[in-house]
């Protein structure tokens, strides 16, 4: 069942980096979801990637959840690219895209050609309100530079409040940031490293994470190698605002950016989940009666290099105490959907891996599907109830959502030793 969202002026933004991300945001609450397309797309290296002939069923989908979708095309464009992005941009216009995510002005000025509306990227790395006014004669949001504190955008939004400032399309110029998710160490994601060691430009989606390594420093001379106090020193923590995110939203700020186009479906679905009851709640007037400290815990299940304030409150930045995740709960591929029975919401799968027990948790991932989350419970293997099931059993077991054959099952287990950050 759909997440039902509260009225509210707040856009929660999601990341959509495949069809169960997509279906995910939706019946987690998101407002709005934003997504590329390959080869002019910041995430082309992804895994999760949509391409030109996805457009129109991206765009079925989000009218059908009553989301806005934004097609991202903030890639570095060359000569050689602009025919293709003139034709991904009109065929945007024609399936109906709500917005684009730009930040080269040769798809500024493409987009407006073809009457989309467009949102400046924070690779822009607009700072003071001099270069939003700028900005705003071409874009109706603007997403900050991820360097600013929340004083600095404060400071913009009042003086565009102030100055009335519009963007084309008449309505006040909004204010976008991350609320969630990597952040990068180079200046608002804009970083060469990749292109100088792989000759893979982060800046036209083919990032090779080179920052997120550990590296050994050795001296030429000597060859004495230096050991570092902190093995990931380019690696920063990910955005977590959810302890401060009635103050992110009161210094201005219309829309909360959720990163993640990369990561996994069940990210998504928690993200989400999560920063849409702060935001209802906000709204409600009730934030301060909040678990936070609950909420958190769910944000730690999924991936996440550790969090942190970002640069929002003036602290000291922290950084990745290891390589990857350290997520609390990892997912593990037990088996697939072979039937779903509508009338009683039963699932039957077949176990192709470890074992099962009644009490574990689950997720089950589908291209339609989206995530579906819960407990094995009135497991029933035979048509005899069961305790638990092995590598090889087909079993049944009772959904609260509706399934599909072939979707994925995953057995869901804490991670040992997992950091608390």
């Amino acid at each position: 069942m759909a997440f039902e969202k509260s009225p509210t002026p707040v856009e929660l933004l999601a990341p959509a980096g495949c069809y169960p991300s997509l279906r995910a945001a939706i019946a987690a609450g998101a407002d709005a979801v934003y997504f590329g397309l390959a080869q002019l797309n910041m995430r082309a290296r992804s895994r999760r990637s949509f391409h030109l002939h996805d457009l129109p069923e991206i765009m079925d989908i989000c009218k059908a959840g009553n989301v806005r979708g934004y097609l991202t095309l903030n890639t570095l464009l060359y000569d050689h690219d602009l025919q293709l992005a003139k034709e991904l941009l009109q065929q945007a216009a024609c399936c109906g895209v709500d917005a684009v995510i730009a930040a080269d002005m040769a798809a500024v000025t493409i987009a407006r050609a073809c009457g989309l509306e467009v949102h400046l990227s924070t690779q822009l790395s607009i700072s003071n309100y001099t270069a939003f006014k700028f900005y705003s004669q071409f874009a109706d949001r603007i997403v900050l530079a991820r360097e600013l504190n929340l004083t600095m955008i404060e400071a913009i939004w009042k003086q565009a409040r102030t100055a009335d400032l519009r963007g084309p399309k008449g309505r006040p110029v909004e204010i976008e940031a991350f609320a969630h998710g990597a952040l990068c160490i180079a200046l608002s994601g804009r970083c060469g490293m990749s292109l100088y060691t792989d000759n893979a430009s982060a800046n036209r989606g083919a990032c090779m994470q080179n920052c997120r390594k550990a590296y050994t420093v050795t001296d030429q001379e000597t060859g004495k190698q230096l050991v570092l106090d902190n093995a990931y020193i380019m690696s920063p923590n990910d955005i977590c605002t959810l302890e401060f995110v009635d103050r992110l939203i009161d210094s201005g700020v219309h829309t909360l950016k959720i990163e993640g186009r990369g990561r996994s479906p069940e990210y998504v679905a928690t993200v989400v989940t999560v920063y849409r009851r702060a935001i209802d709640a906000i709204q409600t007037g009730t934030f301060a009666a909040l678990d936070l400290k609950d909420l958190k815990a769910q944000l730690k299940t999924v991936y996440n290099r550790g969090f942190s304030s970002g640069y929002y409150l003036g602290r000291q930045q922290g950084w990745s105490a290891s390589y990857g995740s350290q997520a609390t709960v990892q997912k593990i591929e037990v088996g697939r959907v072979t039937h779903f029975y509508r009338n009683i919401h039963v699932a039957e799968c077949a176990l192709t891996a470890g074992k099962i027990e009644s009490g574990d948790n689950y997720t089950i991932i589908g291209q339609t599907s989206g995530v579906v989350t819960g407990t094995f419970a009135g497991m029933r293997k035979d048509e005899q109830p069961v305790a638990s099931v092995c590598k090889g059993d087909r079993f049944s077991f009772k959904v609260d959502q509706t399934v599909r054959v072939h979707d994925k099952l995953y057995l869901l287990q804490p991670v040992h030793g997992a950091h608390s950050t």
